[in-house]
């Protein structure tokens, strides 16, 4: 199992996520469930990813994810 909170590119999709969630408050709310949820959805799953795949039993399948 891999310690994917040491990862440098976990620490930096976060800061993706702050950056996106940041960026898309200042968009009109007629967007809040267009294009806003699609682009927050999108940076939440990067890190999610990389943590899904960390919690693999075998290395072979943490670079899938």
């Amino acid at each position: 199992m891999h310690q994917f909170k040491e990862l440098l590119i976990w620490k930096k999709s976060r800061l993706f996520c702050v950056q996106i969630y940041s960026a898309t408050s200042t968009f009109p709310n007629d967007e809040k469930f267009g294009i806003v949820n699609q682009l927050r959805r999108a940076s939440v799953s990067i890190p999610s990813n990389i943590a899904e795949g960390s919690s693999r039993s075998s290395n072979k399948d943490f670079p899938d994810f």
